[in-house]
């Protein structure tokens, strides 16, 4: 295995790859790049998941992006894929602490940034990172930029339901947004669930403290008013109880709201499970329980696994973003992979664009185009 190697590049640039695709790959490979210094396990963690997720999907290709010495340690005599698993040397990594600025002025050959500069100069066709979030969605604007009629992006991720999974955004990348950003996160959610179950018409919904008209501040009345307006199939406000229920293809609100809802989740999934195994290895009863309830309960820690949920989306801009968790492991690192292929074969960030091209210049933002 050796590492890529590097065309030349602007005074205070990043080194990039040569090649999207290793020179012979077969049509249809795409080229992912990851950066493996990110999250709280990385990269003992990520360089496994790497490995997997080559050889769960034949067409692709990896760049891991870190401090090469303590990449190639860890891959050791792992060569058998050839050129679909590449190296590019960072010498810097952003921290989960350092604020977001720091990583924008002072870490230019960070293991984030370079993984983002790929994917900008088209090497990569897709980021994935389990690193600082809030310093992935600076570098994300500032590398990649946002779609026309987008101002800022939002995370977006699934979440379980009875019968379909909900979307929901955004998580934490903006948590304070106005009436049309939640009208552009709506519009970003639809697209996506097109995208992802061929539903002509989601029922796109807002979080609030209540379902009356009359609920909820100003902010989110007046965009409830432009949902209305929209071509979209506004549903009218959702409580937190519809996180789950299936009641909602999308559910939409700020940052603020919709990470606390997602914390707050994954702490009742870690305390019903320590409430099953208390009640199952606490006592020799509980254990013959246990034993006999043993394919239910297999299934069911399945369905609440929270790896299985791992990677949200970055929706919103012009090349695609994935964010693991911080503290995942190999496995949950993969799905964010698996993510971030499915993303790429559906082309989110083209259809997020054809959508906003049908609305109505009124109902967003002047940027950029």
């Amino acid at each position: 295995m050796t590492a890529s190697h590097t065309t030349g590049a602007a005074p205070g640039a990043a080194p990039v790859a040569e090649n999207a695709v290793s020179p012979g790959a077969p049509p249809g490979s795409i080229c992912i790049s990851l950066d493996a210094m990110g999250g709280d396990h990385a990269p003992a963690e990520i360089v496994p998941a790497a490995l997997q997720a080559l050889r769960r999907h034949p067409e692709l290709q990896l760049v891991l992006v870190g401090v090469e010495s303590e990449l190639r340690e860890l891959l050791g005599r792992h060569s058998d894929f050839g050129g679909r698993l590449r190296l590019l040397h960072a010498a810097d990594r952003v921290e989960m602490q350092d604020p977001p600025l720091l990583a924008l002025r002072k870490k230019r050959d960070s293991s984030m940034r370079i993984a983002l500069q790929l994917v900008r100069d088209g090497v990569a066709v897709a980021c994935v990172s389990a690193g600082n979030t809030g310093a992935l969605v600076a570098l994300a604007c500032r590398l990649l930029k946002t779609l026309p009629g987008i101002d800022r992006p939002a995370i977006c991720a699934s979440l379980p339901g009875p019968h379909s999974d909900t979307q929901i955004l955004d998580l934490g990348a903006n948590v304070a947004v106005s009436s049309a950003q939640l009208l552009q996160f709506a519009l970003m959610g639809a697209e996506l669930v097109s995208a992802l179950r061929g539903e002509s018409r989601p029922r796109v919904a807002l979080l609030n403290i209540g379902t009356e008209e009359t609920k909820g501040g100003d902010r989110l009345r007046q965009a409830a008013a432009l949902l209305q307006d929209s071509n979209l199939n506004y549903v009218g406000f959702a409580e937190g109880d519809a996180l789950y229920s299936s009641e909602v293809d999308v559910l939409v609100c700020d940052g603020f709201s919709g990470n606390v809802a997602l914390k707050a989740s994954e702490g009742v999934v870690r305390l019903l499970r320590a409430w099953a195994r208390e009640a199952f290895y606490g006592s020799l009863y509980g254990r013959l329980a246990g034993a006999v309830a043993w394919p239910v309960l297999r299934q069911l820690r399945r369905r609440f696994d929270p790896d299985r949920y791992n990677g949200a989306r970055l929706l919103g801009l012009r090349g695609i973003v994935i964010k693991s968790h911080g503290s995942a492991n190999r496995r949950s690192f993969g799905h964010a992979i698996d993510e971030a292929v499915a993303e790429v074969a559906r082309d989110i960030p083209a259809r997020i664009r054809s959508r906003l091209e049908r609305v109505p210049r009124a109902a967003l933002p002047e940027t950029a185009p």
